[in-house]
């Protein structure tokens, strides 16, 4: 995997109730990815951004909702989201996270 491809993985984290809870609750981090990205490289691809071990990845595949506009009928994308569990005792906030890696990148 190249170095560009891990960067272009996740795309957003997805910030919810039900993904604050599992943050806090179950030690998850919720994230949308890329539509055709592996569980192996979505793993790497956290490993490398964050600097911390993942012990788990699930992965959903969503179907974009088709919906109305004012020319007519329109579909929007389809998506994945991946949950990435964390070990015990590991926390990982992700606006902090985000915001650093902001930093360091300008």
């Amino acid at each position: 995997m190249s170095e560009a491809r891990l960067m272009n993985i996740l795309r957003a984290p997805v910030i919810s109730e039900k993904s604050s809870a599992a943050q806090q609750d179950k030690n998850t981090l919720v994230f949308k990815v890329l539509k055709d990205a592996t569980k192996d490289e979505i793993k790497a691809a956290v490993e490398t951004l964050f600097n911390v071990k993942v012990e788990a990845v699930r992965t959903l595949n969503f179907q974009g909702k088709v919906r109305r506009t004012a020319r007519g009928f329109g579909k929007r994308s389809d998506w994945k989201k991946a949950y990435v569990t964390l070990p015990e005792g590991t926390q990982l906030d992700i606006e902090d996270a985000s915001q650093q890696t902001n930093k360091e990148s300008k």
